[in-house]
């Protein structure tokens, strides 16, 4: 992978995770930041990419959409389950790189989406069995595969959905 195409892919994760609230909205003008020095660049990104930490809370809303558009990624309206799907995919991601524990993944997940989303279903179950370690006949060591196994499939989905572009209102 590029690295523009590596930045193209952290902006859409960190998208993903902003429509669910998992990151706030300065990591979106930050992973924009990073998209611009690693070479994508479109008018809409660089406004992104110029909001302060005070104005991003304000603003990611409103100029995410037309910056995705101009780069081709998909913009998830808040609270959308291509959105959440597409968030369980970039946190599944980032376990496998090492920046959640498996343990911190399925809490995530279930603490999210509990086991209302099918896709997370065996996640949330998997934080179940990591609360009953003692009564149970798994060693945490088994779960922490299960989990990073379940991450890998998640990950394994295209990257960008195929589905038609939601754009704001």
């Amino acid at each position: 992978m590029t690295s523009t195409e590596a930045a193209a892919s952290a902006l859409q994760d960190h998208a993903a995770l902003w429509s669910t609230g998992e990151v706030r909205a300065r990591d979106v003008v930050s992973a924009a930041c990073d998209a611009l020095v690693a070479g994508l660049d479109s008018p809409g990104l660089r406004i992104l990419a110029a909001c302060t930490r005070a104005e991003a809370d304000y603003d990611v809303h409103e100029l995410l959409p037309e910056a995705l558009e101009e780069l081709g990624l998909t913009f998830f309206p808040v609270a959308s389950d291509a959105g959440k799907e597409a968030a369980v995919r970039a946190l599944a991601r980032r376990m496998l790189a090492g920046e959640l524990s498996p343990r911190e993944f399925t809490f995530r997940i279930h603490q999210h989406h509990g086991h209302e989303l099918a896709l997370t279903e065996q996640l949330a179950e998997l934080d179940d069995e990591y609360d009953t370690l003692e009564y149970g006949d798994k060693t945490a060591a088994q779960i922490d595969a299960e989990v990073t196994a379940e991450a890998r499939r998640l990950a394994a989905h295209p990257h960008v959905p195929a589905e038609p572009r939601d754009t704001p209102s």
